[in-house]
């Protein structure tokens, strides 16, 4: 049985910045479980881990969003539980270049990165499924990764426009494996917040054997 179990229950109010990666071989050591945000920029992905963390300064928020182009890894109290914050896409002013290594270096830690546990996908729900939103999910399937889909600023929404958005999501991803969880989230009002929270200690407490060399 894993010691893991032994440890202390996962804090997110304990999440604390541990580094930053360009690529993978500055990534910390790959051991024990990681579970990754990603999401187009302008979506909410830092509003979303700083309300998470109840921590609004933990992922930084910008007025230039994008701007960000590190892997940004943050220490729970539970040893080598990791909370990861992924670059944005899609709307940084970056040249071509830069643009395309940093999704190459981004790749690299997606399909390499052996302790990742399950990705949080982070999506306007007023304007979902984007082409970006849509390859992440594709790789998941693909990959078997969990997947948890936080439907941002359902607070810009009525509340019944907000459900049928969520019907909407659902139905197009309808029979995806990898979809564990779809949550309607709002970073203002807190709506989903204990969900969220739930399906992240899931995946992070679950015991699993060590990956073979």
């Amino acid at each position: 049985m894993s010691s893991d179990l032994t440890q202390k229950s996962i804090s997110f109010n304990s999440a604390r910045f541990l580094t930053s990666a360009s690529r993978l071989e500055e990534c910390p050591p790959d051991h024990g479980a990681e579970v990754a945000f990603a999401g187009r920029s302008n979506a909410g992905k830092s509003s979303a881990i700083n309300c998470i963390t109840t921590n609004g300064k933990l992922a930084r928020t910008s007025k230039t969003p994008g701007r960000t182009r590190l892997i940004n890894f943050f220490s729970l109290n539970r040893e080598h539980c990791r909370l990861v914050d992924l670059p944005g896409y899609g709307y940084a002013k970056v040249s071509r270049d830069m643009k395309d290594d940093w999704q190459k270096h981004l790749g690299h830690y997606l399909n390499d990165r052996r302790c990742l546990r399950g990705l949080v996908l982070v999506m306007d729900i007023r304007h979902p499924l984007t082409d970006f939103d849509q390859m992440m999910v594709e790789w998941c399937e693909h990959n078997k990764l969990p997947l948890m889909i936080l439907a941002t600023k359902a607070d810009k929404l009525k509340f019944g426009q907000a459900k049928t958005a969520m019907l909407n999501i659902a139905r197009k991803l309808e029979g995806l494996e990898c979809l564990h969880h779809l949550v309607m989230f709002s970073a203002t009002s807190k709506r989903g917040l204990d969900e969220a929270r739930d399906a992240l200690t899931q995946w992070l407490e679950e015991d699993q054997p060590e990956a073979l060399d």
